[in-house]
């Protein structure tokens, strides 16, 4: 099988830089204007192959032939061409033009974030949810996804979100995590708290001002972090109910760490205190 058999049994339709579809693409990687349908760019086969494995809806693909140069890339394209519902061809000029890769590889979806339900979102014992709480900077958001990936966090909760979670930034940063990991956002602090309270959640607040170090506590139950803006920290409202201060101990003459920097250190002491060894169940 080649590109171009591919190509036409799908009917795939050639169009230029001028076509509403790449002006698309273009808004959404300059995050120019809004999105309501949720959509960001996967170029190339590593992402687009994340899309296809975890059945990520794909709105459009968006194909170069001319850059299209391994099996595996062929393949792919039959593959989420069965499900797309757009078709498109492209020339290498206006290709290169929407590509950020120095090398493309011919293949770019526009796909959509997963939005799961909350409703059916079961915790299981000794879970760990990271709160993350108006971080404003996408490529924090984004390390934080991979980190909760890796750690084996259950969940991630948005509060106060300040970064657009199709921004290309926090995609690439998250290196697929966003599609592995459940995120829910909240609008409000009162809302995530209530939910946490329902499900019986510990919530600890990371604060360097706080007198329990993060190894001091056992954890062992129902956990909750929350980590707060780079400029700001956690929201004042989170101060108001009775929940646990947690440091990160600073030797040297800094005040703090990078929010993905810490986020990452508590979570892992977090998971690997309240879980076995072995693949996290996240509930939903």
């Amino acid at each position: 099988m080649t590109i171009t058999d591919v190509l036409s049994q799908f009917n795939f339709q050639p169009i230029g830089e001028s076509n509403g579809k790449i002006k698309e693409v273009k808004a959404i990687l300059s995050n120019t204007k809004p999105n309501p349908l949720g959509l960001f760019v996967a170029e190339g086969v590593w992402l687009a192959g994340m899309c296809e494995r975890f059945s990520t809806p794909v709105d459009s693909v968006i194909v170069c032939p001319e850059h299209i140069r391994t099996p595996e890339a062929i393949n792919l394209v039959n593959a989420v061409a069965q499900r797309a519902q757009g078709l498109y061809t492209v020339s290498a000029k206006t290709f290169e033009k929407i590509s950020e890769k120095g090398q493309p590889d011919g293949v770019l979806l526009l796909a959509k974030l997963p939005r799961p339900d909350i409703s059916q979102f079961k915790p299981q014992k000794k879970s760990v949810i990271l709160v993350i709480d108006g971080v404003e900077i996408p490529g924090n958001v984004g390390t934080m996804l991979r980190m909760a990936d890796g750690a084996g966090v259950n969940a991630v909760f948005m509060c106060n979100r300040k970064a657009r979670m199709t921004h290309p930034k926090l995609i690439k940063s998250s290196q697929g995590a966003v599609l592995t990991v459940p995120v829910f956002e909240f609008t409000s602090v009162k809302d995530c708290n209530i939910w946490l309270n329902e499900h019986g959640f510990t919530v600890y607040l990371a604060d360097t001002r706080a007198e329990l170090f993060y190894y001091e506590e056992p954890f062992g139950g129902n956990t909750a972090i929350i980590v707060g803006s780079e400029r700001y920290g956690i929201s004042r409202e989170w101060y108001d109910y009775p929940h646990k201060l947690i440091a990160i101990p600073m030797q040297g003459k800094c005040d703090s760490l990078n929010v993905g920097v810490a986020a990452t250190v508590l979570c892992y002491e977090a998971c690997i205190k309240n879980k076995a060894k072995g693949a996290v169940d996240r509930g939903i």
